[in-house]
């Protein structure tokens, strides 16, 4: 965000009706805002200030029926039709595990919550949107034409802040739960033997804390074994193959606050200038190709035996989107998803650790 003074509220809702076509991204990047601050400044107007209690959130969510919910990041926007149901609560970790709808959300990064209201001609949008500290989005619930509005409304009552003031205060972001740590002292055998040793891929974010490393600055380092850097244009090729072989795939695209997870076939990519978008019924994804600097194969040992991901860094060594074969936990990989990820080109010159 850059340094120039904020804008008053009144001011930020003269720019929202004066673009009123421009998306809330854009708009507030142009003022100088974060995306919650705009939402903020329209609090009594289609907007309603709620108290970010994500576990709450998804309990209450399970009577509102069909939604489209939506999770992003800078590079990539990760959107699932379907409802929220098997949700498990939990203070540090909450889950939702349906067959469409799949969830890890953390909810201690959730700050600030606004229900919103969109007038589009004779129709109203309404969704609930959910920042972090800093004001960047961690999760949206979009309503369908099919949804509950009384459930809708009852859970909009039962979050509502008392605070509606038309301002929120945001604060720089925290350390990326990716960002790589300067003058490590992990050196590389220390790491391929730590890695050696996961039997659970979940096991592989607490080996990186307890060594303090970064996940690019991890597979940079692990060796030729364990991760291995692909050539520009991968992901691409990837989709054109698990599309024409109609193989499933599982698609992990998330920020600090949430993760959102597709399982299952893929079938209409559409690129369209710096963006590979798929368009299927229940899956939406929008990713930016030109904000890929890295792609990276990467093998994780299990008790079921390795398992392949592709995973896809930006510049700043943040992980943008991740892609598995389909599996269920205590199966052993897809033999067609791992022969697809093997074959994919390798780049002749790795980047040095």
């Amino acid at each position: 965000m850059d340094q120039r003074a904020k804008p008053a509220p009144d001011a930020i809702r003269r720019a929202r009706t004066e673009n009123p076509k421009m998306r809330e991204r854009d708009l507030a990047t142009q003022l100088g805002i974060t995306e919650a601050e705009l939402l903020a400044a329209h609090c009594g107007d289609g907007v309603v200030r709620l108290e970010a209690r994500a576990n709450d959130l998804l309990t209450g969510l399970e009577a509102v029926g069909e939604v489209m919910a939506l999770t992003r990041n800078d590079s990539a926007v990760h959107e699932k039709i379907g409802i929220y149901d098997k949700v498990v609560t939990g203070e540090h970790a909450a889950l939702a595990l349906g067959e469409n709808i799949d969830l890890r959300i953390f909810p201690k990064i959730w700050q600030h919550g606004f229900a919103v209201e969109k007038r589009d001609g004779d129709d109203i949008r309404r969704s609930l949107q959910f920042f972090d500290v800093a004001g960047d989005a961690v999760h949206k619930v979009h309503l369908r034409p099919s949804s509950d509005l009384s459930a809708y409304q009852t859970l909009v009552a039962s979050l509502q802040s008392v605070d509606q003031l038309p301002a929120i205060a945001v604060e720089p972001p925290p350390a990326d739960i990716d960002a790589e740590v300067a003058d490590t002292p992990t050196d590389a055998t220390a790491l391929r033997e730590g890695w050696s040793k996961l039997t659970d891929v979940h096991q592989f974010f607490g080996m990186l804390r307890k060594m303090k490393l970064g996940r690019r600055q991890a597979v940079r380092m692990v060796g030729a074994e364990y991760a291995s850097q692909l050539e520009a244009g991968v992901a691409s090729m990837m989709f054109e193959q698990v599309v024409a072989a109609e193989l499933p795939i599982m698609c992990f695209v998330g920020n600090r606050g949430c993760i959102q997870i597709h399982s299952g076939p893929v079938r209409n990519v559409k690129p369209m200038g710096p963006w590979l978008n798929v368009m299927d019924e229940t899956f939406h994804l929008h990713l930016r190709t030109d904000h890929i600097a890295e792609t990276w194969l990467v093998r994780k040992p299990t008790k079921d035996g390795h398992v392949t991901s592709l995973e896809l860094y930006d510049a700043s060594g943040r992980m943008i989107i991740q892609f598995f074969g389909q599996r269920h936990e205590g199966e052993g990989e897809r033999a067609d998803w791992r022969a697809l990820a093997e074959s994919l080109p390798r780049l002749a010159a790795p980047v040095a650790a």
